[in-house]
């Protein structure tokens, strides 16, 4: 293991101790969401939402939102 590990790159590394953090936190913490039901308003934002991504449409930049809340 230690011969793999010294032969990973610092983003591969990362991954994977990303990776096995999130597995672990699901496995101790489960989902949150899990049995709840999504409503059909938020459910059709959401696809719209999608559309739109899958287009190549996008929202409003960080900048901008942030200026509008005086928070830049």
């Amino acid at each position: 293991m230690a011969a793999t590990v010294a032969r990973m790159t610092k983003h591969e590394l990362k991954e994977i101790i990303e990776s096995t953090v999130e597995q672990k936190l699901l496995e101790l913490l489960g989902d949150p969401d899990q049995g709840l039901v999504l409503k059909k308003t938020v459910k059709d934002r959401l696809l719209r939402q999608q559309k739109a991504v899958a287009s190549g449409q996008r929202g409003e930049s960080l900048a901008v939102i942030a200026k509008r809340l005086g928070l830049g």
